[in-house]
């Protein structure tokens, strides 16, 4: 990933109307899917760290984090932050955790499969994946290189991922879906004008706060989509979410 990129996460994690409309879905979908009661969370690929203070409402949270510069980062939130990655070096038992959480992680990883077999791996009977992506191949752009990513998804190519890892899709959607229409405008703008664009060309990120005013909005109307996912799924979007479970044995 590249340094300049996250130094800029780091900056706006806290600011920007992507990661603030973003934690109001994910919390929703949370909500609706977790059982009560205190349960043992881990977010792996947390970053920064910005999503642990929201998955703590659910339980015990624990955050495993690859990259140094946001270990420390996430480690100063207060909370428990372990050195790992996917999907050889997951620092936690075999069968501990009730819900693993894997925000934009697998499209940076080479083995998808391999990967949420290890997140199957430590989740117990009945434990439950939540997991977001970046949505569609043809919408690859600049900000796909800079972050490293390998790939993008649909919701049928997640839930297939899943199933050879050995879960149970129980929810596929796609997300980010009111503001989707102005996103892919400009990124198939900005390729129009960077006809030389294809990979390999790292020429920028998208990670770029706008307007207070703007913010404001644009946080706003990502944010609607918190309502609508719990209580339906949306046919198109920027982002793709799964919700799985590992099978009772």
């Amino acid at each position: 990933m590249d340094p300049g990129y996250i130094a800029t996460h780091v900056e706006e994690d806290q600011h920007h109307w992507w990661f603030l409309g973003r934690r109001a879905v994910l919390l929703s979908v949370l909500r609706a899917a977790l059982p009560r009661g205190r349960l043992r969370v881990v977010e792996i690929g947390c970053g920064s760290g910005t999503f642990l203070p929201a998955a703590a409402e659910f339980g015990d949270v624990v955050g495993v984090e690859a990259t140094t510069e946001f270990l420390e980062v996430a480690r100063r939130r207060g909370f428990t932050v372990l050195r790992g990655s996917l999907p050889d070096q997951l620092p936690l038992e075999a069968d501990s955790c009730d819900a693993a959480l894997l925000f934009d992680v697998l499209e940076h990883l080479g083995d998808d499969r391999a990967a949420l077999r290890a997140v199957r791996r430590i989740l117990k009977p009945g434990g439950l994946l939540v997991c977001t992506v970046p949505a569609y191949q043809w919408l690859w752009s600049s900000h796909d290189e800079v972050l490293g990513h390998r790939r993008r998804y649909t919701t049928g190519g997640l839930r297939w991922v899943a199933k050879e890892a050995g879960l149970r899709p129980l929810r596929a959607t796609y997300f980010n879906t009111l503001l989707a229409l102005p996103i892919v405008g400009v990124r198939l703008l900005r390729r129009w004008r960077t006809p030389a664009f294809g990979p390999g060309t790292q020429r920028g990120h998208d990670l770029i706060r706008p307007a207070p005013w703007l913010n404001a909005l644009l946080t706003r109307l990502f944010s609607l989509e918190a309502g609508l996912l719990r209580w339906i799924n949306l046919p198109f979007g920027v982002s793709v979410l799964l919700v799985a479970r590992r099978p009772s044995e």
